[in-house]
Formats: C-alpha cells, sequence, structure tokens
C-alpha cells in the first residue's frame, strides 16, 4: 500500500471543483472543497461519522447544529458525528478547504465541478478504497 503524500496546501489551493475526493482508506477519506462566493455546501446531517475541515483560502462562517463561527484560512473546524451543519462562502473570493471524513462518505474518484453536480448526483461511499481502485485499474 502507497498511502498518500503530497503537499495538501498547494492541492488545496489550485483546486477550482466544488468537490474532489483524493484519497479513501477504509476508515478516513481526505476530499478538497471549493465554494464560491455566497455558496455554501449545503445542510446536511452524517450520523455516523465525524467531519474535519481546515480552510486554506478565504472566509465565512460554519454552522453546527445551530452555533455560528466565522472562519478564515488556516482555521480548522471538528463536526461531530449526528450535528446538523454548513459552511458558507461569505467573502468575495473562493473559500478553499479540504476536509476528512471518518468513516468515508463518498465513493473513491468522485469529482463534482460544481454544487449542481453534486445534487444531481447522489452517491456515497461503496467500500471501494483508494488503494483497491488503483489495482483494478492497473
Amino acid at each position: 500500500m502507497q498511502g498518500f503524500v503530497a503537499d495538501i496546501e498547494q492541492l488545496t489551493l489550485e483546486n477550482s471543483n466544488f468537490r474532489k475526493v483524493l484519497y479513501t482508506g477504509k476508515n478516513l477519506q481526505l476530499v478538497l472543497m471549493t465554494l464560491q462566493p455566497g455558496e455554501d455546501i449545503g445542510e446536511e446531517k452524517h450520523d455516523d461519522r465525524d467531519q474535519f475541515f481546515r480552510v486554506e483560502q478565504g472566509y465565512g462562517e460554519i454552522m453546527i447544529d445551530g452555533h455560528r463561527s466565522e472562519v478564515k484560512a488556516d482555521d480548522a473546524m471538528i463536526v461531530p458525528a449526528g450535528a446538523m451543519h454548513n459552511v458558507i462562502n461569505r467573502g468575495d473570493q473562493p473559500l478553499r478547504l479540504y476536509t476528512l471524513y471518518g468513516p468515508p462518505e463518498h465513493r473513491e474518484g468522485t469529482v463534482h465541478v460544481t454544487k449542481d453536480d453534486a445534487e444531481k448526483q447522489e452517491e456515497h461511499f461503496d467500500g471501494r478504497t483508494t488503494e483497491q481502485f488503483d489495482q483494478l485499474s492497473n
């Protein structure tokens, strides 16, 4: 197994996709996200998984079970399983962040260019990890 090793800050700053799965392990998943000005992730709740966010660029807010906190570059947030949450870009530039789900939330290889794409494509983790996916494509 190779795991994942890369400059996460650079990858996050270069990402223009609403959502891009970078690595999926059995118990953890790394996903890049970019929210355009005024855009949000969409209110959601994951009953069976915790979620970590880190902002690399931009300004916004996170709502966790009705509690609002401003967020900016270098801020980290943890959303416990079962908490209703949303991340909103309140700035005039893209809000670039990455998130870790434990366990994974999305299918390996998922790329949603826009939020609209994400809303149209209902997909969830199907058990396939990056390492398994890579073995199938070789």
